[in-house]
C-alpha cells in the first residue's frame, strides 16, 4: 500500500529531491511551496499546492484538503526554510530575525501540528524536521538561522515525546553545506560579511569536514527515506547529521 507523504517547500532544491525519492518508491506525494513556477514544473507523480508554510490559515487549509483527499497522512517533512540575515549580532535587524524564525520555526510547528491531528487518530506516522548542523553549534554571522534550527531540534524532541505513545516517530535531519543554489547564496553573503572571496568560504566549508566535501541533496533524501522506513522503527527523537562530519564550524 502506497504511503501518503507531505513535504513543505518541496517544489525545488532538497525538497524536490526528497519528493522524487518517495515518488520513486510508489508513494503518493504532495508538496507545498510559494514558488509558482516550480509548482507548475513538478514532474508527473508529484502533486503541488501553493501554500506559505509559515501561514497558519494556509497550512490549516492544506491539511483539511489532505484529510478530504487521502483520509490521513503517513509521512510529513518540515522542509521550509530561509537563510535569514547574514550580519554580526550588533547589526542584526529585528525584522529579518523575526522573518527567519517565522519561516524556519513557526513553519516547522505548523507542519507538526497539522500532521499530528491526522496521525493521532490513525495511531501511526512519521514526522521529519529538516534542521541543520547549525542547529548543533553556533555559526558566526548567522544568529537568526542558528537560533531557528536549534529551536527545530527542541521542537522535534518534544514532539517525539508527546506523540510516541500514539505510534508516531519524529526526528530531525541536520544537513551540513549542501551543493546547490541555496548554499551558493549563503556563501556569497558570508563572503561579503567577512570580506573574503566566495571560493575561500566554499573551500573552508569542505576543509572543515572529515570527508573534505560538501553534501548533495540526494544524501539528505536518502536519510529521509530511511527514517520513514521500517528499518528506522526504533529511531525517534534524534538529530542526525548528514554532513561528512563537520568539525570546523568557522572556516
Amino acid at each position: 500500500m502506497s504511503r501518503r507523504v507531505l513535504i513543505t517547500a518541496g517544489a525545488n532544491g532538497i525538497g524536490l529531491v526528497m519528493a522524487r525519492a518517495f515518488a520513486a518508491l510508489g508513494d503518493r506525494v504532495r508538496v507545498c511551496d510559494v514558488d509558482a513556477a516550480a509548482l507548475a514544473a513538478l514532474p508527473e507523480g508529484i502533486a503541488g499546492t501553493s501554500c506559505d508554510a509559515a501561514s497558519a490559515p494556509a497550512m490549516d487549509a492544506l491539511f483539511e484538503a489532505i484529510a478530504a483527499e487521502w483520509g490521513g497522512l503517513d509521512i510529513a517533512i518540515a522542509n521550509a526554510g530561509i537563510k535569514g540575515p547574514t550580519a554580526g549580532i550588533a547589526d542584526m535587524p529585528l525584522e529579518g530575525w523575526r522573518e527567519c524564525l517565522g519561516v524556519n520555526l513557526d513553519g516547522a510547528m505548523l507542519l507538526a501540528r497539522g500532521a499530528a491531528r491526522l496521525m493521532i487518530p490513525q495511531g501511526q506516522g512519521v514526522i521529519t524536521f529538516i534542521s541543520s548542523t547549525s542547529g548543533l553549534y553556533g555559526t558566526p554571522f548567522r544568529a537568526p538561522y542558528v537560533a531557528a534550527k536549534w529551536g527545530v531540534i527542541g521542537l522535534m524532541k518534544t514532539v517525539a515525546m508527546e506523540l510516541g505513545p500514539h505510534g508516531i516517530r519524529a526526528n530531525a535531519i541536520c544537513p551540513g553545506s549542501v551543493n546547490g543554489p541555496r548554499i551558493d547564496r549563503v556563501i556569497e553573503a558570508e563572503a561579503a560579511a567577512k570580506g573574503v572571496t566566495p571560493e575561500a568560504i566554499r573551500t573552508g566549508y569542505a576543509a572543515g569536514t572529515a570527508l573534505k566535501r560538501l553534501s548533495d541533496p540526494q544524501d539528505v533524501a536518502d536519510m529521509a527515506v530511511f527514517l520513514a522506513s521500517g528499518g528506522a522503527r526504533m529511531i525517534s527523537g534524534q538529530a542526525l547529521a548528514v554532513d561528512g562530519m563537520t568539525y570546523n564550524v568557522d572556516p
